[in-house]
């Protein structure tokens, strides 16, 4: 078994939906519901790195671990190192940054790409799944991805992508990007220490940093369904479905 950590960047401020982090699903906070979900991963440590004191209290109501870090964080990314440094953590150590809206994120599927990376030895990695429905391909909310044969992100989109100029063979297959990242914490640094780049800022996608500065994001697809994160009124309510 490969060893990890989850840490799960939370902020208390969210455009779409106020408070997101502390939506109530089920009589528990989405943050400590993702957390939840992680500690079924059998990780080595699962911590969420917030923002803001009423995540912090929340996270401890619910015998969740949680760290207070800087507000004037740009990105999760820059949070959760700032929590893997503040832990510690080796250089070579894997960090699976797994995102504060994602309540139905299987421990599995966690465990597994922390598994892959170890048996692979890889710097970065993070998931992608197969669109069954048009509805998702044409939404701006739910990341498209493309790859190349060898498992490497070639780019990330809000649109559709690739473009069907002419007719998809049968078998072609449109793939959402998984809001889910590994790291090891020294390949964690290298990309905090990037300057935002240009695709990055016009598509609001952080991960096209690595890929316009030239570095390999390995993609894997989990072995189960993961359901979609939650960014809308609508999303919401199927997370709390869900836990009916």
């Amino acid at each position: 078994m490969a060893r990890f950590t989850v840490i799960i960047p939370a902020r208390y401020g969210s455009t779409r939906l106020p408070a997101k982090a502390l939506a109530d699903i089920a009589g528990v906070p989405m943050v400590c519901r993702v957390a939840q979900a992680a500690k079924r991963a059998h990780a080595a440590r699962v911590l969420v790195a917030c923002d803001d004191a009423r995540i912090l209290d929340a996270c401890c109501e619910h015998d969740i671990e949680a760290m207070l870090t800087s507000s004037e964080h740009k990105s999760g990314s820059d949070r959760v190192l700032e929590a893997a440094t503040r832990l510690g953590l080796a250089a070579q150590e894997i960090v699976i940054n797994v995102q504060g809206d994602e309540p139905l994120m299987p421990g599995e599927v966690i465990a597994m790409l922390a598994r892959k990376m170890d048996e692979r030895v890889l710097e970065r990695a993070t998931l992608m799944q197969r669109i069954d429905d048009d509805s998702e391909l044409h939404n701006p909310n739910i990341v498209k991805v493309v790859a190349s044969r060898a498992g490497q992100a070639l780019y990330f989109s809000r649109s559709p992508l690739p473009y069907a100029r002419n007719p998809l063979p049968s078998d072609f297959g449109y793939f959402r990007h998984i809001g889910i990242y590994g790291y090891r914490v020294e390949a964690l640094q290298d990309y905090v220490s990037l300057p935002p780049s240009d695709l990055e800022e016009v598509e609001a996608l952080e991960q096209l940093r690595l890929l316009e500065n030239g570095r390999s994001l390995h993609v894997f697809e989990p072995p189960v369904d993961v359901p979609a994160g939650v960014d809308t009124p609508q999303e919401l309510e199927a997370a709390r479905r869900a836990f009916d």
